[in-house]
């Protein structure tokens, strides 16, 4: 099992009254699952991807991810946890705009302690991947939508992470680029990496061997 969801809830108060952004979430994942969350605008996905990620707390529940319970772990503990473990993959991109792309892509292996030989390779790897070599040099704010999420997308790969979350993962790529996107995950997927992403796109859905529907906050029967 790698992470496991028990009756999470998580809430803001607004005029007093409580609005659940997550109501009573319970959700198990394997090792080398590719699930696909889908619901409205505000039905929930992005919040249970940033609970899943560790990046949003929440008020109600339990959370074990690698037998670890994350719901009891400092802040210190949980961060080196997610590093280690998760890339990310968000709509916003979220590139740091002072970082060259290079730099950019290179930002987990830093934090990982790879040795800078190695770094420099796996770096190369992804430039190459992704077809933007030319681009190594640029700031996030001389690249198109596209290209910038192309970006975010090889640094959330690049420390081979466990588990991949991806928010929209192609919302901001034309047709040709999000089916390259997928067929990637696919790949990755097939290699083991478990994946989960938030998506409206039917399409992006079907990648996945399980569906979950959200709305408001709350799973629904498909």
């Amino acid at each position: 099992m790698l992470l496991q969801l028990n009756h999470i809830y998580k809430w803001v108060k607004q005029g007093g009254k409580r609005v659940f952004l997550l109501n009573d979430i319970s959700l198990q994942v394997e090792e080398g699952e590719f699930i696909s969350i889908m619901g409205p605008s505000g039905s929930g996905k992005s919040t249970l991807l940033n609970v899943i990620g560790m990046l949003d707390e929440f008020q109600e529940g339990e959370y074990n991810f690698l037998d670890e319970s994350v719901h009891t772990l400092k802040e210190k503990h949980r961060s080196k946890l997610y590093k280690e473990y998760i890339g990310f993959v968000f709509q916003a991109y979220h590139l740091i705009d002072e970082l060259t792309v290079y730099e950019n892509i290179e930002t987990p292996l830093l934090y990982k302690n790879v040795k800078s030989s190695e770094r420099k390779a796996l770096v190369a790897d992804m430039l190459d991947r992704f077809n933007i070599v030319g681009k190594k040099d640029l700031f996030p704010s001389q690249l198109s939508g596209g290209q910038q999420q192309l970006v975010g997308i090889a640094r959330a790969l690049i420390a081979k992470p466990k588990l991949i979350l991806a928010d929209e993962p192609t919302g901001n790529l034309n047709s040709k680029q999000g089916e390259e996107i997928m067929q990637l995950f696919k790949e990755l997927n097939q290699e083991g990496v478990t994946i989960i992403q938030a998506t409206h796109s039917e399409a992006n859905a079907e990648y996945g061997n399980r569906i979950i529907h959200l709305l408001d906050g709350s799973k629904t029967k498909a």
